[in-house]
């Protein structure tokens, strides 16, 4: 079945620890603190793959969980980084968090990271200081990010199908591309979207997008085809099939027009190629009378014999607007040799949590209770432990 949305819960992976350890070797009486640092955790980092058509693969699974970085050991010895967990999702797809961020993955290979991992900790081989030569603590890793995600596909098409249900659609897409959707006698067959490719002779090519059939109130959820509307966002023509065997093709057309307009979005200022289906069941070639500056061109066309298919497919190829150029950047008056970029790491948190031989030790602006001690449950800590608080000794409980 096809999925276009899906909603899935990520977190990354937490920052090692870092170590805590002291030399130890024969003839060596005084060795100094050698504990590495924690490796960072992993991301969770959506990727657009061109060869994926839908969001199923998210079906079964929604939850994904990145590795944690390693801590830090004996002998300056560094802990590995996390392993960074990669989904992949159709080009096309936006991806939604409930603070209102929105990412939209519209080409092959854009990624965004989703839930960022926490950084290590530093072993307290870093933390020795000439007035602190042996610390006996280390810096616990960070907590990591998580996030629940709305992910919602919307096809990338050159034109989409739009129309009443039984007007043909899909019988018209198999005529002018190489898709196969199903065709039947009944209302509601395609249950869908489906894309095809249209082949020109000199070899370019175009995406159409054949939907569910609209409805009167589809924008207000009516029928099968208000699901589907997103998909038409994205064409940059719409065909809008109509059965011409039927005598009120206008008033079919500003149906659907109307829920276009309705549904928002652009659609209704969308230009629109009129596609009058069905003509073979005519004795004469049905009128079309509406001035609209929206209609690009009207076509007379059979699905079932051919007429008329392949005029329309040569004139697809000239109806589309060619995609905008991106406007180039204005290069600055004085550039230097070069530039040297470095990353910043993750903010820190406003405390730190140090690890020590006899429990934990609170560094800096602690927090609430609650979110304390859900720190410390994460950090692990165990009954017994000291837990050293500013100038206070607890014990955790």
């Amino acid at each position: 079945m096809f999925r276009d949305r899906a909603r899935i819960e990520v977190l990354a992976g937490r920052g090692g620890d870092g170590g805590l350890s002291f030399r130890r070797e024969k003839h060596v009486p005084r060795g100094g603190p050698d504990g590495g640092d924690g490796g960072r955790g992993g991301d969770v980092i959506l990727v657009a793959n061109a060869d994926l058509r839908d969001l199923s693969a998210f079906r079964q699974k929604t939850r994904f969980k990145a590795g944690r970085g390693e801590s830090g050991r004996g002998s300056r010895k560094h802990g590995a980084d996390g392993e960074t967990i990669v989904l992949e999702v159709p080009v096309g797809t936006q991806a939604t968090t409930p603070e209102g961020d929105l990412s939209d993955l519209k080409t092959p290979g854009a990624r965004v990271v989703l839930a960022r991992g926490g950084n290590g900790g530093r072993g307290n081989a870093r933390l020795a200081t000439p007035t602190r030569q042996t610390p006996r603590f280390a810096e616990v890793g960070d907590p990591p990010g998580q996030a629940e995600v709305e992910l919602h596909l919307k096809l990338l098409a050159d034109a989409a199908l739009a129309g009443l249900p039984n007007a043909g659609k899909s019988s018209l897409l198999r005529r002018i591309s190489n898709a196969k959707p199903k065709v039947a006698e009944y209302p509601f067959t395609t249950l869908a979207p489906v894309l095809g490719t249209v082949e020109s002779p000199d070899g370019a090519q175009l995406t159409v997008a054949d939907v569910p059939g609209l409805v009167e109130g589809a924008s207000e959820g009516i029928g099968l085809g208000h699901e589907f509307l997103a998909h038409l966002e994205r064409a940059r023509v719409l065909l809008h099939a109509i059965d011409a065997s039927e005598d009120d093709v206008e008033e079919r057309f500003r149906t659907i027009d109307r829920e276009l307009a309705l549904y928002g979005a652009g659609l209704d200022e969308r230009p629109q190629a009129i596609v009058l289906n069905k003509i073979d069941l005519l004795l004469e070639p049905p009128s079309f009378r509406l001035d609209d500056p929206r209609i690009v061109g009207i076509f007379h066309v059979s699905a079932l014999t051919g007429e008329g298919i392949e005029q329309l497919k040569r004139r697809l190829f000239t109806l589309i607007p060619p995609v905008p150029p991106v406007p180039e950047i204005a290069e600055e008056p004085e550039l230097e040799e070069f530039r040297e970029y470095r990353p910043q790491p993750p903010a820190r948190r406003a405390y730190r949590i140090y690890r020590t031989d006899r429990g934990f030790r609170i560094v800096g602006e602690a927090p609430q209770s609650e979110e304390l001690e859900a720190a410390l449950k994460a950090a692990g800590a165990r009954k017994g432990q000291e837990i050293e608080l500013g100038d206070e000794t607890l014990e955790w409980q």
